[in-house]
């Protein structure tokens, strides 16, 4: 049951004709309904013979313009690159209609579009009201509403809070380009793919942040948010792509915008990156400085400029030591006696 379920809406290409023939043969007939209406009420006025032929013609004529006209025009659609239109039949799904251009198909259609009005932050812009005063009622017609866009369009959800791998609360924000890929499964599989969308990245994001920390603090060869953000971004797409599959929805891309502590830890977080900092950067100096102090006193032999012993080889790298890992320029006192 629930294999053909899921073969039921399996999307459907609809082959509709040319809408011009169509627009044209309505145009010519309402012209006709027209002259026989204007002909009708003149052979009224006349004897008895003509009087049933001008009923006639008046009754078809207003008939026409009444009910047929209408109808033709209704199965009229036009679509612009990169629309499509979801159509149902007396509640059945009847097909799909692709490619921009003007066709004309059953008048008694009816278009589906669940996620129009949405109010998630998407590209896509929905289209104005018009509302056409006619000597019967009042029809409105919703210019566009019901049309599905099958461009790239960009989700940007709000920032969350979440708690990392450590267990440190973060304030991440992404953005995703999606589009439509089958239209059946956007529309029936879902009460509203924008908001199924929506509601599926941020469940995708809370799984992928917390298995990963922000930060390594010097821990080697470990993925974190902040230094691994292109491998993550796929991983994030991955588990999005799978989410929304039942939708119809494809998933381009996905990316990190928005990244830092939570306002309740930043401060302390922040003085353990310089506190990291701080020391990654002595390290360096450190192991700058022993090399400078061996290149010194490797040349000093070699040249054989002064004679060392251990006592003043051990003095020379404290005061070699001293001026290269200093955090200040180092105050000379020349010493103008012996050394001994």
């Amino acid at each position: 049951m629930k294999e053909k379920m899921n073969d039921q809406y399996e999307e459907k290409v609809l082959k509709a004709t040319n809408g011009m023939p169509a627009l044209i043969l309505n145009i010519l007939l309402s012209l006709a309904a027209i002259a026989a209406i204007i002909i009708g009420g003149v052979m009224m006025d006349t004897p008895e013979s003509s009087f049933v032929l001008g009923v006639i013609l008046l009754v078809v004529g207003t008939v026409w313009l009444c009910i047929p006209m209408p109808l033709l025009i209704m199965g009229l659609k036009v679509l612009k690159p990169k629309e499509a239109l979801v159509l149902t039949l007396f509640g059945r799904y009847y097909g799909t209609l692709f490619g921009d251009g003007f066709y004309f198909v059953n008048p008694f259609v009816t278009a589906v579009n669940p996620a129009f009005g949405s109010t998630q932050s998407t590209t896509e812009q929905t289209a104005p009201t018009i509302t056409l005063k006619t000597g019967l009622k009042d029809v409105n017609m919703d210019v566009g509403r019901k049309k599905l866009s099958l461009k790239a369009m960009t989700l940007a959800n709000e920032k969350q809070k979440i708690n990392d791998a450590m267990g440190n609360p973060i304030i991440i924000g992404i953005v995703v380009i999606w589009q439509i890929s089958n239209t059946a499964k956007a529309v029936f599989n879902v009460d509203n793919f924008k908001e199924f969308l929506s509601i599926q990245c941020d469940s995708a994001l809370r799984n992928i942040v917390r298995l990963y920390p922000y930060d390594s603090f010097g821990t080697e060869h470990e993925k974190t948010l902040r230094g691994s953000s292109v491998e993550i971004a796929e991983k994030l797409r991955e588990e999005i792509q799978e989410k929304v599959e039942i939708a119809g929805l494809e998933i381009r891309e996905a990316r990190i915008t928005h990244l830092s502590y939570a306002q309740e830890i930043a401060a302390v977080m922040l003085q353990r990156q310089q506190a990291s900092a701080i020391v990654d950067a002595r390290q360096m100096i450190v192991d700058g400085a022993v090399g400078m102090v061996q290149m010194a006193l490797d040349r000093l032999n070699e040249d054989q400029i002064v004679h060392l012993d251990e006592e003043r080889k051990a003095a020379m790298v404290s005061n070699l030591l001293v001026v290269l890992c200093g955090n200040k320029d180092a105050q000379p006192i020349v010493n103008s006696g012996s050394l001994y």
